[in-house]
């Protein structure tokens, strides 16, 4: 022992006991602290503080053994509590962090990663029952793609978010039977194929997802995931951390075990969740009976929140190779990085990193620059900074791991003004694009030719342009930025950044950042791409699934809405198509995604979230209901209320600016859309519009069986106008070609701006007619 420390017993005026080591006027070596209340604490000291080995002791009865670190549990430890808990594994400043293992009072187990108390990342989730999750968890619940697998044997493979089945999947029954889909917060919600227990198919996808399951248990046996917990950490408040070696110094403050003490909080409460098999959710016996031995048929399915809506029973032999595959998992239409050599053997991975490195320095470097007005010389191909990545860096740019590269970024001061009026921060925005979750590819490209990567958020689409309309994009440019500053409704496409990428054997790629209008808090069931044009503007049935953008002759609704919503709507378009006309751009499209909502009628036979119905022909007497009686303007399911600020998110995002729109139902008053037992969502030019979508024409063209439940719908709308950068000079030639071919260039797109523009709004007041 070193002769400046000393061993000393010590009593505090606040009732504590301190016996052990000294140095100078402060605990350290070893030494042992006893609160009035009973609470001890022996072990390690450093200089006043509880630092090292060391083992505490609630009067709960609740105990830690292992590290702490200046009055923290943080390193390696063993939390006991007085329920019956036990937690072994990581610590960081008093909360489960790292890989841990936590048994409950209720004997669930769960082993895998923390995160400040609450699970996050890889885990396994095992229930006293048997039941099982492996998989990604976030903020304490399941999230991201995992299996789970219940007593009776069934099991889902797909993805999650919030504790509930949310994004593609897979359900696969005890019997053999499957389900491949999508689900909603829980629900089916889209379309999807039922095989059948006994059938081929069926078989065959028993077989990959009993090979994909052991490999996902071999993979996440020490860190793989069921629902919520509030707080998993002991209570050890953080007051106390900086109370205690004052304590020790000053008699005079008080370590009161009732405010600062370190205790077990009860709210380390157990997991609650219901994730037991319904056995009702089952279909019937009947049913089982008819289906069991048809070992070559498959069901067609889609469902609204839950409610069967329509039913194909195809044979398998007739399925098309695309509708196989259709449900290969995939989050949000999108696919994970490729690798797929493009450029003269460059990767598409490659283009990524490279984006992402530029964007990070760009922004980086235009966002401490003081605010001020755009000026004229902030606009065209002069206003840009430039910038060499080699790879191994270099005295402005970080080493990284792609290629060497060229960074162009075109009119920074200008789309840094954009992204301030768009209300979007600029750590917000490098984060989305380039943080860990990267960027991914989408797996539809356009007609162009163009690359379209999506970020880890979806809040951002990022496209590649040709020459030709980066240079109409830096043309228009001055006058898009006036006319989106002059109108913070306009429905045109939000862009936030223009950059180009030169690799090193010269090719140029040039990039675009948009707005994802179809990022929102409903799902998207359907799109389409409007132009008002009929040449051409159809998609093959067989090439249709739920990510497929269809076009305007696949387009069956019009849609009613309220008169002051619709008018709102329509003064837009003219103002919006008003700018695109005085540039000279033709061509662009009116993209319209479409959110059902389930006929209020039949909520009561909403199926639970795993369940698989009978064939809807059985239930076919109960859909002509809705399309009887006159229209309820908004629809019913859908209520209009008066706007509450307070109410409704107000978090950033693609749609957040923009005001708040009145609706003659509630007495020309701004107006939230309430979607009962969901959300409360703000009501926006183009976000969260709700409708009546009456069904025009009744599909029923091909050999199988078809059934359409209903005839009217209850609908939220989101819109906005895309592909704006094609110019009219630029399609002479082709109208020239037309004329020769005896085409009616009215049909292809091929008119002068003024024609086109006034095509498009009397298409769009068609699609969008008055409400009765």
């Amino acid at each position: 022992m070193e002769a400046s420390e000393r061993t000393l017993e010590k009593v505090f005026l606040c009732g504590g006991v301190y016996a052990g080591n000294f140095k100078g006027l402060l605990p350290h070596g070893k030494g042992k602290y006893t609160w009035s209340d009973g609470t001890t604490y022996e072990g390690d000291w450093e200089e006043g503080k509880m630092t090292g080995k060391g083992r505490i002791s609630w009067a709960s009865g609740a105990t830690y053994e292992g590290d702490f670190s200046g009055n923290y549990l943080h390193g390696f430890g063993t939390f006991t509590g007085s329920d019956g808990s036990l937690y072994t594994g990581g610590w960081r400043m008093n909360s489960q962090h790292g890989i841990g293992r936590k048994q409950y009072q209720n004997s669930d187990v769960y082993d895998g990663c923390w995160k400040e108390g609450k699970r996050e990342g890889s885990g396994r989730y095992a229930w006293s029952n048997s039941n099982m999750y492996i998989g990604s968890w976030k903020n304490g619940k399941m999230s991201g793609r995992g299996v789970m697998k219940w007593l009776n044997g069934d099991l889902f493979d797909g993805f999650w978010s919030n504790g509930l089945r949310h994004g593609t999947g897979c359900y696969r029954f005890a019997d053999g039977g499957y389900y491949f889909g999508t689900w909603t917060k829980g629900f089916k919600d889209g379309q999807g194929t039922f095989y059948p227990a006994g059938n081929k198919h069926s078989a065959r996808r028993k077989s990959s997802a009993d090979k994909n399951g052991e490999k996902k248990k071999r993979l996440l046996v020490h860190s793989s995931s069921v629902n919520s917990e509030n707080s998993v950490r002991p209570h050890v408040r953080r007051s106390h951390s900086e109370k205690i070696s004052n304590t020790l110094l000053r008699c005079s403050s008080q370590t009161s075990h009732r405010t600062s003490s370190l205790r077990e909080d009860s709210a380390l409460d157990d997991i609650s969740v219901d994730m037991s098999f319904d056995a009702s959710s089952r279909y019937s016996d009947d049913d089982q009976s008819g289906l069991q031995g048809d070992s070559s048929v498959a069901f067609e399915r889609e469902y609204m929140q839950g409610v069967l809506i329509k039913e194909r029973v195809r044979s398998i032999s007739g399925l098309s190779l695309k509708s196989k595959k259709r449900y290969k998992f995939h989050a949000k239409e999108v696919k994970s990085k490729s690798c797929v050599d493009i450029f003269e053997g460059h990767r598409r991975y490659y283009l990524m990193l490279n984006l992402q490195l530029g964007i990070r320095y760009t922004v980086g470097k235009i966002t401490p620059v003081p605010a001020r007005e755009v000026r004229s010389s902030d606009f065209g191909e002069r206003a840009r900074i430039r910038m060499y990545f080699p790879r191994k860096g270099s005295q402005f740019t970080p080493p990284h791991y792609s290629i060497d590269f060229y960074w162009k970024d075109y009119c920074p001061m200008v789309f840094r003004n954009l992204r301030e009026m768009f209300k979007l921060n600029a750590a917000e925005y490098m984060m989305s694009i380039c943080g860990d979750d990267g960027l991914r590819e989408l797996s539809s490209p356009g007609k162009s030719g163009s690359i379209f990567f999506l970020s880890g958020d979806d809040r951002f689409v990022i496209k590649t342009l040709k020459r030709s309309e980066l240079k109409v994009f830096l043309r228009m440019l001055p006058r898009y930025y006036r006319h989106v500053s002059q109108h913070e409704n306009t429905l045109i496409t939000k862009f936030f950044g223009l950059h180009r990428i030169k690799l090193k054997h010269g090719k140029k790629v040039r990039f675009v950042v948009m707005g994802n209008m179809f990022c929102t808090e409903l799902r998207i069931h359907r799109r389409y791409d409007l132009k008002g044009s009929s040449h051409g503007r159809f998609t093959k049935k067989d090439k249709i699934d739920e990510g497929t953008t269809l076009k305007d002759l696949d387009l069956t609704y019009e849609f009613h809405m309220d008169k002051l919503l619709r008018e709102s709507l329509f003064k837009q378009l003219s103002l919006d198509c008003e700018f695109l006309e005085s540039q000279q751009i033709i061509d662009y499209s009116l993209l319209l995604g479409l959110h059902f909502r389930a006929p209020e009628h039949l909520k009561a036979l909403l199926e639970p979230p795993d369940s698989l119905h009978k064939p809807a022909s059985a239930q076919a007497t109960l859909g002509g209901m809705t399309s009887q009686g006159e229209l309820s303007i908004p629809p019913r399911g859908l209520l209009l209320v008066t706007h509450e600020p307070s109410s409704v998110s107000t978090e950033p995002g693609p749609h957040i600016r923009g005001s708040t729109l009145r609706a003659m139902s509630v007495g020309d008053k701004e107006v939230d859309l309430l979607l009962p037992g969901t959300a409360r969502l703000r009501v926006q030019l183009g976000v969260n519009m709700p409708a009546q979508a009456n069904l025009k024409v009744l599909q029923d063209k091909t050999d199988s069986a078809e059934v359409e439940l209903f005839e009217v719908y209850d609908v939220v709308l989101y819109l906005g106008i895309i592909d704006i950068l094609q110019e009219y000079n630029v399609r002479k030639k082709l109208e020239h070609t037309c004329k020769s071919l005896q085409f009616d260039p009215m049909s292809i797109s091929v008119v002068e701006p003024k024609l086109y523009s006034r095509r498009f709004i009397n298409f769009l007041e068609r699609v969008f007619p008055v409400a009765p």
